[in-house]
């Protein structure tokens, strides 16, 4: 018994030496605390510091579409290659309308019947107006019954009725001849505004469908970039604003562009607004489709 009294009495001893040992020996995460320190103050990199911000797109113009066929057909000769420029109205391409042709001349023969029709019918009313005048005044001398008298009341107004039937019929034929001239005009395939021919899809004896790519034309000016800024930015640009504009097709050349539209209203999912803006000047060697940048900086 008094064995384990002296062993429990030494393990106490050696317990309470270690606890005030332990404030003496050296204390590592508190020392190691001051180099983590200046990680989480360092001052934030230019980039971040910096309210400017560049933006990029392709070039673009306001005029720029793929024609297509507007009725199937057999494209019977092409008149332009990619890489020409043409005017409004020019004949880019003809489809084979010689089946249309035929049909807009019988619609054509058509109503010329319906017109003359017409006329014939307007005759006969004036003739039967003459009779109807003519058995009134017998009829006031006694010379021919009520009933007769009523006969060619109604004949005449008969004719009247005929004209507005055979009217109606010329009016629908003159629709029929117009449709048939508008599918003429559709085989006519045209450029619709100045502009460049930017790739040509037809062959001459391709076979095409109703909606099929023919031609890709292009206006070359003037060049617009849209692109989106941070939300920050929506009061610190406005219409008529200018900005640089560069492109890394063209390094040694440095262009401006005029703000001319602004949105109104953030995009709520992207926090950003869409710009668009327009080349101002000479475009030198820039094109369409080319990558381009302008920048606005803090000061702004």
């Amino acid at each position: 018994m008094a064995k384990q009294f002296w062993v429990l009495a030494l393990t106490a001893g050696l317990i309470a030496g270690c606890g005030d040992a332990k404030p003496e020996s050296p204390v590592v995460a508190p020392g190691a605390a001051p180099t983590a320190a200046p990680v989480a103050t360092a001052p934030p990199a230019a980039a971040a510091s910096d309210d400017g911000f560049t933006a990029s797109g392709p070039l673009i113009v306001e005029h720029q579409v793929e024609i297509t066929a507007q009725r199937e057909g057999v494209v019977s000769k092409i008149f332009v290659e990619a890489g020409t420029r043409v005017k409004t109205g020019t004949l880019l391409a003809q489809l084979d309308d010689r089946q249309v042709n035929a049909n807009l001349e019988a619609a054509r023969a058509k109503t010329r019947s319906i017109e003359n029709d017409l006329k014939n019918w307007q005759a006969e009313s004036e003739v039967m107006k003459a009779d109807y005048v003519r058995a009134q005044k017998a009829w006031e001398q006694g010379l021919i019954p009520q009933e007769q008298l009523e006969h060619a009341k109604y004949k005449a107004e008969s004719e009247q009725w005929d004209i507005k039937r055979v009217t109606e019929l010329l009016n629908t034929s003159r629709q029929e001849e117009r449709a048939l001239e508008l599918e003429m005009e559709k085989n006519r395939i045209t450029a619709p505004f100045d502009s460049l021919v930017a790739r040509r899809y037809a062959r001459e004896g391709q076979d095409v469908a109703r909606g099929e790519r023919l031609f890709w034309v292009t206006a070359e000016a003037p060049l617009l970039l849209r692109f989106t800024l941070p939300e920050k930015f929506l009061g610190r640009v406005k219409i008529g604003q200018t900005l640089p504009l560069t492109s890394p097709d063209v390094p040694k050349e440095t262009y401006t562009a005029r703000i001319k539209e602004v949105s109104p209203v953030v995009d709520p999912s992207s926090g950003t607004f869409d710009v668009l803006v327009e080349l101002q000047g000479a475009r030198g060697d820039l094109r369409p489709g080319m990558t381009a940048s302008v920048h606005l900086d803090a000061t702004r």
